[in-house]
């Protein structure tokens, strides 16, 4: 049975850029940013689903930037860094999911009022609701593959 070297299980530099789950990493930034941008950027009511929405971004987003540049300086080749990796991508799943639940459950409560006045302004954050429940979804659906893709990793280490 060949061993493999803690070296071997996680990519270091810029071969993050080259290995599949953590090619996420750029993606994840940028639609999670986009979430936090268009949700901040709305009305943020009711206080706590969208509260809830703005931490699971900005929570995601700072550990996602930690998680990368942890990556880039190859502080990751202890043996229990691939298992962190798939805990911490299953824990931004679960997270980004239910945010992107309430975040559409707020969107389809606001559509009614988007005829009330000032109209041009109610249909303006509508669809800035509705863009941020997409980028939420396309972000759930990145950490879901960078999740997949680390456990797969994960088993073979």
């Amino acid at each position: 049975m060949a061993s493999t070297t803690s070296s071997d299980v996680l990519p270091t530099g810029c071969r993050i850029f080259t290995s599949i789950p953590d090619v996420c990493f750029i993606p994840e930034f940028v639609f999670g940013g986009l979430v936090w941008i268009l949700v901040a950027s709305t009305r943020v009511s009711p206080d706590n689903p969208l509260g809830w929405v703005m931490f699971v971004s900005v929570f995601c987003f700072v550990f996602t930037t930690l998680w990368f540049f942890i990556f880039i300086c190859g502080a990751n080749q202890s043996s229990v860094w691939p298992s962190l990796d798939v805990g911490y991508h299953f824990v931004a799943v679960v997270f980004y999911l239910s945010a992107s639940v309430d975040l559409a459950y707020i969107t389809i409560l606001r559509a009614p009022l988007v005829n009330l006045p000032p109209a041009d302004e109610n249909l303006k954050l509508y669809r800035l609701d509705i863009a941020a429940v997409v980028m939420s979804y396309v972000a759930t659906l990145l950490y879901f593959l960078h999740a997949i893709f680390s456990a797969i990793r994960w088993k073979r280490s």
